[in-house]
């Protein structure tokens, strides 16, 4: 019997038990060893059971004390609604209620449940600070030269290397180093776009985008999306006349924290390619997966080059490091043109450090822990939800990533709650910051990136406390 089947047959053996109620809520799962001892299989199949039943959610694993069927399958909170924008292009920026939102950035008397980042508590800073360290040494002249123009070498073949896992299969060549996620979107979207041209996106969609599509004169039109798949291609399809250039995050995106199926991912491509209509893809949240394996991307799928991929290290690993990447196929040469009129070089220090973080296994290593406190976090937040916000909250079910997207009854403003969260200093970020429309006000974003503590879990009670009085 092949090690693949007895890794699905065994985990499928306790899911059942699981769903059929003959495992409980709460109960102590056999250990690793016993379950190698009972099944006759190696500790790495048996370790490969666990963390498959773990991206199901089935079970969670509590530190010396080994694996319980999960408490959240005691919650049955409701998904949020499929989102339906208005289908004409809109450029109604919250401009003032964004900036309300980030001015804070940097209180230490906060607890930001806004910011979509990790804490700095759950990153490798003393690592990264011997990295730097490093790199000063190794660099010629301490790193105060210039980089070539398409960037740190040895950092573009390590993502080109990390790429096989999703099958990317890029080379060194195909990649240009940029000062972080938004620095490479920006780029994508100032070579492919003019002003009046219109920019099709998730709906909710990530500030900074809506932001930097309006900044550049683009007329934004967002797409319905559903909280689990994401956006429907239906809808895409009967708008292809009008679009110039579509943007998406198909992998957890902020806020909903879908994932987009791998059916759709390719069939989006193809209609795109067919009709040249260029796809950004936004993979910052990409190996923040929840399951057994990284999803694969749109660029998976790409046979024209009409995709061009962006991604940082933002989200994972530094945000203040400002490390990120496009692989633009066909639309190389316009990318370097804009990479040299307004940045010339990345931070060379800092882009060694991270390749060689990449290239000593640390980044994986980091990757792997941080995966599993997300995923405990997200549990831990919906439990406490169930217990603590107005009756009929509805939550998404992000599969990866770092945003919760929280539903609340119509009559509920969260701008408002916004403002009586932040007198007990706590900060959210309201639905209204992710559209151009007058929609999605009765909604926020919850960040799960923060260490999960009796702080942090009284700080959410709070804020549904605060909900249940409006």
């Amino acid at each position: 019997m092949s090690r693949e089947f007895l890794y699905t047959e065994i985990a499928d053996g306790i899911a059942s038990q699981i769903r059929n109620g003959l495992l409980k809520t709460g109960d102590k799962l056999p250990s690793v060893r016993m379950l190698c001892n009972e099944h006759q299989v190696s500790m790495n199949t048996a370790k490969r059971v666990f963390l498959e039943l773990e991206s199901q959610s089935l079970i969670e694993s509590r530190p010396q004390s080994g694996y319980f069927v999960s408490q959240l399958l005691s919650v049955k909170l409701p998904l949020p609604e499929v989102s339906r924008p208005s289908l004409i292009a809109n450029n109604d920026e919250p401009d003032e209620l964004i900036s309300k939102v980030y001015e804070n950035m940097g209180r230490k008397d906060l607890t930001f449940f806004s910011i979509g980042i990790p804490s700095g508590d759950l990153l490798p800073q003393a690592k990264l600070k011997k990295e730097i360290v490093n790199a000063t040494r190794e660099l010629k002249d301490g790193g105060t030269e210039y980089e070539e123009l398409q960037g740190n070498i040895k950092l573009r073949r390590m993502i080109a290397v990390r790429s096989l896992q999703w099958g990317g299969n890029f080379h060194e060549t195909d990649l240009i180093t940029t000062n972080g996620g938004m620095n490479a979107l920006s780029f994508c979207l100032m070579a492919l776009g003019k002003p009046g041209d219109t920019i099709a996106i998730e709906s909710p969609c990530y500030p900074g985008i809506l932001q930097l599509a309006n900044g550049l004169g683009l007329r934004v039109l967002e797409l319905p999306t559903h909280p689990t798949t994401g956006i429907e291609i239906e809808a895409l399809k009967k708008l292809l006349p009008r679009i110039d250039l579509c943007l998406l995050i198909p992998n957890f995106n902020s806020p909903l924290g879908s994932c987009m199926p791998d059916e759709n991912k390719k069939e989006i491509v193809k209609i795109l390619s067919e009709h040249n209509i260029p796809l950004i893809e936004d993979d910052v949240y990409g190996d923040l997966y929840f399951g057994s394996n990284r999803p694969k991307c749109c660029k998976s799928f790409d046979k024209d080059d009409n995709v061009l991929y962006c991604s940082s290290i933002s989200k994972t690993l530094a945000p203040g490091y400002r490390v990120g990447w496009i692989a633009p196929g066909k639309y190389k040469d316009k990318i370097m043109k804009l990479k040299l009129l307004h940045s010339t070089s990345s931070i060379s220090i800092v882009n060694e450090a991270v390749a060689n973080f990449l290239k000593s296994g640390r980044y994986e290593k980091h990757l792997q822990q941080l995966r599993k406190t997300l995923q405990s976090n997200y549990q831990n937040y919906v439990q406490t939800i169930a217990e603590s916000f107005p009756e009929g909250t509805k939550t998404s079910r992000p599969q990866g990533g770092l945003s919760l997207w929280v539903e609340l009854d119509k009559d509920i403003r969260t701008t408002e709650l916004y403002d009586l969260a932040i007198k007990q200093n706590i900060s959210i970020a309201p639905g209204r910051m992710f559209t151009l429309q007058e929609q999605f006000e009765n909604c926020m974003r919850l960040c799960i990136g923060l260490p999960w503590s009796e702080e942090t879990q009284a700080k959410l009670r709070q804020v549904g406390n605060l909900a249940k009085k409006m």
